[in-house]
This record gives structure tokens, sequence and C-alpha cells, in this order.
């Protein structure tokens, strides 16, 4: 009888990925499952070159590296499930007794796999099975998605309004749009969280930013608010597109990637640098002539590192969190020195958002974890806080950008959307039914705009990110847009396509 070939070990690692990505195929990006795939897979073949050399039996070691990869992989769940059980005082979930837990499980195995001397090819062929069928499952849903939303194409946003007489080259100013996500308005700030943000203000103004003090965001969700900023233009065809009741989000994802606003811009002879943010949309770019990298983790992979052994390393994990953050202030005033001129720079900055990586001064905040649940919005201190340290990581990154650039550049500092204290749950009847207080809080943003010669540029006080770009290409690029109706549309994570017009609600008195 020929004996089963041992692919087992490759498709238990390869299955958690498969499976969180076929679970999270709306939100997350093909590239980083194939990243979190190659590592998954590599440990699976680390693992059983290894064991090959102490075991000197090669379906002994393809059976310990399989038992090892479901140990690894399903730690993470398992302490999910036992999370806040407590026997005679005793934390079952803490890692000290999990992982011990953990190990006397390999020993029995590794136990028993050396003292037994019956043929494994049975037990080689049913773990192939179990293996294979786990994949396939994975693979037929992510198939079936694939199918329903293969055809659909994102909408061109259009034709550019390019004035034959646009400046040259040599006299464009370098754009910065550095989106700040969830950074609340400051009327927010004072009046849902207590806290006066107008020191922060006034630094900005006396560097010459004009602050747009009754902005508020066009889309209550990242991707819609992005997708929306960098294209110009509202949403509404997405409604044709995907269904009122789709949550796919793949038509924004590609509208933020290959942006109206890119191909201007480009057109330009602008060189387009896009700062990774680990998100999705806004982390690889194909499009950009410089990617710059801040660590190699991503929100894919560090979700994924939570289901497994790794999420007993919680205070390493937000680490290399916080460390993407400071790389991204640190890295921004460098670009001039990275690339020629004239260059477009777009980045998506994750805080203040959750999670709360940060105290008000920099230090480590522990009492949180990197799983994002609705309901973290609802620690306010926490957000304010990181408010507090991103201001102080904000102006000198400005200062050096000013200092650095060979001549003024045009700096868009703008958040995508309000935070979300007042909101429950993300899949609780909040989201779907919110109050006025929560529109408001939700949609009222920072925006603010350093713009040379700014003394004869204005912005107006209500400007919302649809006209950011209209604005700046009309002022300093010669273009010929006109200025669209601010409007602010609200939509439920559940159902995103399913706008409402919050416009009169949200707008400052």
């Amino acid at each position: 009888m020929k004996k089963p070939i041992s692919v087992h070990p490759f498709l238990f690692a390869a299955y958690p990925v498969l499976f969180l990505y076929a679970h999270n195929i709306r939100s997350a990006t093909l590239g980083d499952a194939l990243t979190s795939m190659a590592l998954a897979l590599g440990l699976a073949l680390v693992l059983w070159a290894v064991l090959g050399l102490v075991l000197r039996h090669a379906q002994k070691a393809a059976i310990g590296a399989s038992m090892l990869l479901v140990l690894f992989f399903s730690y993470g769940h398992v302490h999910s499930i036992i999370d806040g059980i407590v026997v005679r005082g005793v934390d079952l979930s803490r890692p000290r007794y999990l992982l011990a837990l953990w190990a006397l499980l390999a020993a029995l195995g590794f136990w028993t796999l050396l003292r037994t001397r019956r043929s494994l090819q049975s037990v080689t062929s049913f773990l192939n099975v179990v293996a294979i069928a786990l994949v396939a499952m994975s693979l037929l849903n992510i198939a079936v998605y694939e199918f329903r939303t293969g055809d659909r194409m994102a909408r061109d946003a259009g034709p550019s309004a390019v004035s034959p007489n646009s400046p040259s080259g040599t006299e464009l100013p370098d754009i910065y749009y550095i989106i700040l996500d969830g950074y609340a308005s400051a009327s927010t700030l004072q009046e849902v969280y207590g806290f006066d943000n107008a020191p922060f203000l006034v630094q900005l103004q006396a560097m010459g930013f004009q602050v747009a003090s009754e902005s508020v965001s066009n889309y209550a969700q990242t991707f819609l608010s992005l997708a929306s900023s960098l294209n110009m233009r509202y949403l509404e065809d997405l409604v044709e597109c995907s269904g009122a009741d789709s949550e796919d989000r793949s038509l924004p994802y590609q509208l933020i990637r290959n942006s109206e606003v890119l191909r201007f811009v480009k057109a330009k002879g602008y060189r387009f640098v896009n700062l990774r943010s680990g998100w999705g949309p806004t982390d690889r770019n194909e499009h950009a002539d410089l990617d710059i990298a801040c660590g190699l983790d991503n929100e894919f992979l560090m979700a994924l590192a939570q289901t497994t052994a790794l999420q007993s390393l919680q205070p390493y994990l937000l680490q290399v969190a916080r460390n993407r953050v400071l790389c991204a202030f640190a890295t921004l005033p460098e670009v001039p020195g990275r690339v020629a001129g004239p260059r477009f720079v777009l980045a998506h900055i994750t805080v203040p958002h959750p999670p709360f990586l940060f105290g008000a001064h920099g230090e480590p905040v522990t009492s949180t974890f990197y799983e994002m649940t609705g309901w973290i919005w609802t620690q306010q201190e926490n957000y304010v806080h990181q408010v507090e340290f991103v201001n102080t990581q904000v102006l000198p990154m400005l200062e050096r950008i000013l200092s650095n650039s060979e001549r003024p550049p045009v700096i868009i500092l703008q958040a995508d959307h309000g935070p979300a204290s007042t909101f429950s749950d993300p899949k609780g009847p909040g989201w779907d039914d919110p109050t006025d207080a929560m529109f408001e809080e939700r949609m009222r943003i920072l925006n603010a705009y350093y713009l040379p010669q700014g003394g004869s540029v204005q912005v107006y006080d209500s400007i919302t990110p649809v006209n950011t770009f209209r604005l700046i290409f009309n002022t300093y690029l010669g273009a010929g847009y006109d200025l669209l109706q601010d409007r602010s549309y609200y939509s439920s994570y559940k159902r995103p396509y399913r706008f409402r017009d919050v416009t009169d609600l949200v707008s400052h008195p």
C-alpha cells in the first residue's frame, strides 16, 4: 500500500489564515492575507524540518508539527472562551495557566508519538482529510464571495477639470494629506469629553494653519469617508453597485487606492508617496512612487496574532503598534529628502482612534488590548489622553515638514470621522438608531489647512472633506472644479450603504 503524503501540517497552517480572511473578506485585503499565509507556511516548514531531525521519522515529525500548529493557532480562541472565568480565586485565562496547559498537552502528544510502534499511515490519511476539508470550506466561502463581487468595478470619478494654463511642475507645491483617524472637533472634545483643545488649535494657527471650526465628516466610517474625499464626490452610486444591504467594501477600497485625486496629481507630474498605515486600502499602494513602511505588521496580521499563542505576548504586540505610530510621525518630515518633487503625500495615521496605546505624555497604556470592539470607544479618559499625545507629536512634525520643504507646501490635517463614546457595541442598536448627540460626536471633526499665501486663500469654516481637493486643486493647480454642497451621511457598520442625510443634525449652530 502506497504511503500517504503528509500534507496536513501545511494545510493546518493555512486554515487559520484562510478562515480569518473568509470571515473578514469585506474589510481585509488579499495582500495582507498572503503575507500572513507565507509566515504560517514558513512556520509549518520549520517545525516539520526541526522535528524531522529530532525524531528521525517523517510521519511522526509531520504529526508533531500539526499538533503544535493546532495548539499554537487555537490558543487565542480558547483564551477568549475562558476569559474572565475564575475558579477559587484563580483566573484561568492568565497566560501562566493556559500556557502550562498547552505545554502539558504538547508533552503528552509527543510522549505518545515517541512510544508508539504502530503504523501511522491511517492517522496521516485522517489528518490529511480533516485538513483538506477545513481548507476547502474556507476556500469555498472565499470563492462564493469573489464570484458575487468579481464583476463589480469601481466607477471612474470622471474627467479631471484641468486648466490648460495650470502651473508647470517646477512651481507646484508639495501636498501633504494627513488623516488623523477619529480626531474629534474642538466642540466635541469640550462638550462630550470635557477637554479644552483650544491651546493646540491656537498653536496650529500661529504656524499659519486655517482651522475649519465647523467642519463635519461626509461619512461616518473611514472607508467611506476617504473614498469620498479622495475622489471629491459623494458615493450614492455605491448603493446601486453594491446594494443597500451589502457589507462589501471592495468598491470603496478601489476608490481609495486608485482615486481621482491620485490620477489628477499624477497627470500633473507629482510623485506619489504613500505612508503605509497597516489598515487595508491605505497600507500598500501599487501606484506609489515611494511606499514607506513603518513596520511589517498590519491590521490583519495583528488580528491573526490575537488568535494564536502570541496573544500571551500582548505587551509586545501593543509595542509593535506603538512603534508604527511613532515611526509615522518621525518619518513624514523626511519625505523631501527621499524622493524628488513635486510630491503628493498620503499619510493615514491611525490615532487617536483606538486601540489606546499612549498616555498623555506618550507612556504605554497597558490596560487595553489590540482587539477592536465598539465599546472600547467608551473609554473617554483614554481617548483624551491619546489626543493629548497626538498633539505633542503633530506640532513638531508639522514644523519639521515646513523647515525641510524647499518651498512652502500645502498641508491638510484632517480627521476621517469623529469618535463614538456615546455609541454601544457596533452590532448593537445604538449604531442602528443613534441619537442627535451621537451623530454630532461621530461626524464633527478636526479639519485644518496650511496654504501658501494663505492670506489670499480663505477656507470657509464649514468646509467638508469632499471639497478639500476641489479647493486645493482650483487654487494651486489651475483646475476648474465647482464646490459641492457640504452634506453629511450616516450609516451603520452592518448597513454601510444605507445612507441617512444628517446634515441638519450635525451642523454647528
